[in-house]
């Protein structure tokens, strides 16, 4: 893997104080800090801080990655960070009262040189693109779904839409949902639950984050198998005052699982209403190995004119949405991403196929 030189240097003076009640100036409080961050110029991971301030006793350090907070009296931190992502560090200082003074930066790491990469296990882009800025990302650091970007939408469908729609055999539960070791999983289970025998997954951002336009990066590997159908795909955020398919759908990518021919390709669609339903699909097929092999990446790059889908940055399908019929996708979209079960385009699991089955979401980025 190629490496790309960073260098990030901050020195501010933070004067936020670690209470809501402000005192006079005494020993039992910090009364300034100084914090240095400086990225390594050779491998664009590690990050060393230096901390300065009166009256203090004792530095914290949290990486903003969900690693263990770190603690000293020097004030000196260093730290490798294992993904590329943007990363909210907090320094804090600390005086023999408990009080606190602190200090909180974004910093942008860049583990490889900056373009895509095609590793071990599998292809990656890149954190930033010319003349586009990152708007909107989840790199799934922590221990949990980061419940003010996602909800989870959990059930069968019913009363209303029961089956999804598409006669799906899944029930969607929050616990079929994991976040650890910087990936999102979501596993699919033949498990008996509420009437249902398989569970599964399935997530939003709607309400929470929506937007038009730009250029959308999902690095995931897939499940596979029979009856097994993954998507990663985005829905009109008006879709409860005019309903499917009049909110449009985008479907950045979704396999149907099945053995040879299914698990190697990826499909990229549009639904919408002209009068009547109506869809616009593209796919690709794998020159070799399954999408459960290794991380790929799949791109829509969305302007006010066109959609295009990508995967690994090689673009294999394209709609014009300037016609008026299809104005539709020139408004808000949400994400979704799950894992369903069964239903009318796959069909059911048979004999031949294993659970539990997982797909794993490494990152999620949007850039305009």
């Amino acid at each position: 893997m190629f490496r790309r030189k960073l260098y990030l240097l901050i020195v501010l003076i933070a004067f936020s104080f670690g209470c809501e009640e402000e005192k006079a100036v005494d020993p039992n409080e910090p009364t300034f800090l100084n914090v240095t961050i400086n990225v390594d110029e050779a491998d664009g991971s590690t990050v060393t801080v230096e901390a300065e301030s009166d009256h203090t006793v004792e530095y914290t350090f949290d990486a903003g990655d969900g690693s263990e907070l770190q603690t000293n009296e020097s004030g000196s931190f260093t730290h490798t960070y294992e993904s590329t992502g943007i990363y909210a560090i907090e320094v804090r200082a600390y005086a023999a009262s408990a009080r606190y003074r602190s200090f909180e930066s974004d910093v942008k790491i860049e583990i490889g040189d900056g373009g895509p990469t095609n590793g071990d296990d599998g292809y990656e882009t890149p954190i930033s693109y010319d003349g586009m800025e990152l708007v909107w990302q989840d790199e799934f650091n922590g221990d949990a779904l980061d419940l003010t970007k996602w909800n989870y939408e959990i059930g069968d469908g019913c009363p209303n839409l029961c089956g999804w729609g598409n006669n799906e055999l899944q029930y969607y539960r929050e616990e079929n949902t994991k976040v650890n070791d910087g990936k999102l999983t979501i596993t699919a289970q033949n498990q008996n639950f509420s009437g249902r025998s398989y569970t599964s997954s399935r997530i939003t951002t709607q309400d929470k984050y929506e937007f038009q336009y730009g250029r959308v990066d999902i690095r995931a590997k897939m499940p596979e198998g029979q009856g097994i159908w993954p998507a990663l795909w985005m829905l009109g955020a008006n879709i409860n005052q005019v309903s499917w398919p009049a909110c449009g759908e985008v479907d950045i990518m979704e396999m149907i699982g099945g053995g040879d021919g299914r698990d190697n390709v990826t499909h990229g669609t549009v639904h919408w209403d002209d009068g009547g339903y109506a869809s616009y699909s593209g796919s690709k097929k794998l020159a070799s190995g399954n999408l459960s092999d290794q991380y790929y990446v799949y791109t829509i790059i969305w302007t006010d004119q066109s959609i295009r889908w990508f995967i690994n940055d090689e673009q294999f399908h394209v709609i014009n949405i300037a016609p008026a019929g299809l104005s539709e996708f020139r408004a808000d979209f949400f994400f979704i991403m799950n894992i369903a079960v069964g239903g009318n385009w796959p069909g059911n699991p048979n004999a031949n196929t294993q659970f539990p089955q997982e797909m794993n979401v490494d990152y999620i980025r949007v850039f305009q």
